[in-house]
């Protein structure tokens, strides 16, 4: 059985038990229960629901495990004519959620 849930503007195929990093989520701390409403498609052996635009009473509980960080992303801007350099870095926060269990 899988879902696909749709969270900070991304959608992501998840699986009971699997491991997932989506976008930062405000106020969760480890060991929290977190509960996704919007769910676009699940599927059980063959049988798929598909929400207009959401299944409607479809959830999707998950386990909050940590905050994350992504890779760094370095942004180099120059000038060839001046001696204008810039360089600056970049990581992403990332939340790490274990699904726990899908329901249709």
């Amino acid at each position: 059985m899988y879902a696909v849930i749709k969270t900070g503007g991304k959608q992501y195929r998840v699986e009971e038990n699997e491991i997932i990093n989506v976008e930062l989520l405000k106020n969760v701390s480890p060991g929290d229960q977190v509960t996704f409403d919007e769910v676009l498609l699940v599927a059980d052996e063959g049988d798929v629901k598909v929400g207009q635009p959401f299944v409607e009473g479809a959830k999707v509980t998950a386990s909050v495990l940590g905050v994350t960080k992504g890779p760094k992303v370095i942004i180099f801007k120059h000038s060839g004519r001046t001696t204008m350099r810039r360089k600056t870095g970049h990581r992403q926060k990332y939340t790490q959620l274990r699904i726990d269990s899908i329901t249709a």
